[in-house]
């Protein structure tokens, strides 16, 4: 039980290291403090053999050469914001584009490829890691210096907490979220998942892969998540216009969603016998299922990462929130806090 630190690579004469947390079951969380990766997560199966339930990598270099997002911190504001524009305050703002004529997880170098301060953390629950990062005014082109504080813990209940604390001291805008891709099996593809969301609608999108704006029912589409279902009969019986590059890509909007930390998505694995419990504090869930891998990426476990090889459940607000003004909102003004908590609970069937 504990926690243990090692050297993972150097970037511009900096240090970048690996913490692995260790609960006592047995369980280990290791965290890179480059872009706050989730570099693994080895929780028991249903014959009690630990199984690595996230993609990744051996090597810093591979991460920094990544751009797939793997396990890593999205910000300052998760998924597209349409041309990368906004208004604040009667002010428009340019954040830089990096997807077609979209803003991205934060742009070119958003928070997934910086390196955070790292402090070891004992609490009740179980060893955790806390990372910060100051983002400077006009970073990516988001207003106000930006103090953001993750904090990462293995509960010894084999539960994945995930902190988030932010704030300005300008008004800006702020969306935070993790990107890790769960394959539950550590096998080739998460097809033969099943999952369930708590979530009656979703919100639509254009051509672009932005939000038109509306909100949309799941029900007699193949966004209906709300019963366990294998996603790959999903995806098989979709219609074209209901899949994104062959797979979905989709923001889900949590039922009942009152701020406080709330049941959002169960994923399960019938070949391991794992099951994994998704609860936020967030509107928003975006079921995102691996759909641009295509083979030239090796991972961890040396297999090559084809489509569907994983699945991510990204807590969010939504996309292009502050572009829609009925959307939850994502500002962040001085004197006041972001915070946020999603937690991963693993079990067996």
């Amino acid at each position: 039980m504990g926690t243990t630190k090692r050297v993972f690579g150097q970037l511009d004469g900096f240090s970048v290291d690996l913490y692995t947390l260790t609960n006592k079951q047995g369980c280990e969380l290791a965290i890179t403090n480059y872009g706050g990766i989730i570099q693994s997560l080895k929780v028991p199966d249903a014959k009690g053999t630990l199984c690595d339930v996230v993609l990744g990598f051996h090597t810093l270099e591979e991460y920094i050469a990544d751009n797939s997002y793997l396990g890593c911190l999205v910000g300052r504001h998760a998924n597209r914001i349409k041309e990368g524009t906004f208004t604040l305050e009667g002010e428009e703002y340019s954040l830089a584009v990096n997807n077609g004529t979209n803003h991205l997880h934060g742009g070119i170098r958003g928070f997934n490829k910086v390196i955070w301060h790292a402090k070891e953390l004992k609490t009740k629950n179980g060893p955790g890691l806390e990372l910060t990062y100051i983002s400077r005014d006009g970073e990516e082109g988001y207003p106000g210096n930006l103090e953001v504080r993750v904090v990462y813990i293995l509960t010894e209940a084999n539960e994945l907490f995930i902190d988030y604390y932010a704030e300005t001291d300008k008004t800006t805008i702020v969306n935070l979220t993790n990107h890790s891709y769960f394959n539950l099996s550590n096998t080739e593809t998460i097809l033969d998942h099943e999952v369930r969301i708590d979530s009656d609608c979703y919100t639509p999108v254009g051509e672009e892969m932005v939000p038109t704006g509306h909100l949309k029912s799941t029900s007699d589409t193949s966004l209906d998540f709300s019963e366990l279902v294998e996603i790959g009969k999903k995806i098989e019986k979709a219609e074209t216009s209901e899949l994104s590059n062959g797979g979905f890509d989709h923001n889900f909007i949590i039922n009942e969603y009152d701020g406080e930390i709330h049941f959002a998505a169960q994923v399960r694995s019938a070949q391991s016998g794992i099951k994994m419990d998704v609860f936020t504090t967030e509107p928003g869930l975006q079921l995102y299922t691996g759909n641009f891998f295509d083979g030239s990426q090796m991972g961890k476990s040396g297999k090559m990462y084809q489509q569907f090889a994983g699945l991510c459940l990204e807590a969010q607000k939504f996309p292009d929130s502050m572009n829609h003004p009925d959307f939850p909102s994502v500002v962040l003004e001085p004197g006041d806090a972001y915070v946020q908590t999603t937690i991963y609970s693993f079990n067996t069937i």
